[in-house]
């Protein structure tokens, strides 16, 4: 991400629907938007977190983001969050996104493990982390706090093996 992509992160992250099940609230500025693609590139430059921008390969509009985050460099672990806006779900460009992060975590960073933990009411996130490869591995109830009421968690875990395996199986029905 870069500055100039501050007014299509403001527009995601200021839509209720995107932030539903996320324990922040809408952004109401587009300084929010500034900040946080500050922080992404000093986060980028510590290796501390590595977060990408979702864009419209036709426009070059940023429509969402992916993140790799509190890595743990001696397990080779880290978790994956993601958001996209509202005009763009149910297109398929989630799964583009995460593939392209998944990839990247796995065989650039050479990580073992991913996790993603998400509200269980929230089917669509569910949906995209299964047809990554993710397993259903845990539940939490009341771990979050989020928009006025405790809220469960299911916790998710890919394995770089089963990402090989699911990409091996794809290859072949190519």
């Amino acid at each position: 991400m870069t500055t100039g992509d501050a007014a299509d992160l403001f527009a995601v992250f200021s839509d209720p629907a995107v932030v539903r099940y996320w324990s922040a609230e809408t952004w109401t500025s587009v300084a929010f938007a500034e900040q946080s693609i500050a922080r992404a590139l000093d986060s980028y430059r510590e290796q501390s977190e590595v977060r990408f921008g979702i864009e419209l390969a036709q426009t070059g509009a940023l429509i969402g983001t992916v993140n790799l985050h509190h890595f743990f460099p001696q397990n080779r672990r880290c978790e994956i969050g993601y958001a996209l806006g509202s005009p763009y779900w149910g297109k398929g460009y989630a799964v583009e996104a995460l593939e392209a992060a998944i990839d990247y975590g796995f065989h650039e960073l050479r990580l073992n493990r991913i996790e993603a933990d998400i509200d269980p009411r929230n089917a669509a996130s569910a949906g995209v982390l299964e047809r990554m490869g993710f397993r259903k591995e845990g539940y939490m109830p009341e771990r979050w706090f989020v928009h006025g009421e405790m809220a469960d968690t299911i916790n998710y875990g890919l394995l770089r093996s089963y990402w090989d395996q699911r990409s091996s199986a794809r290859a072949k029905r190519a």
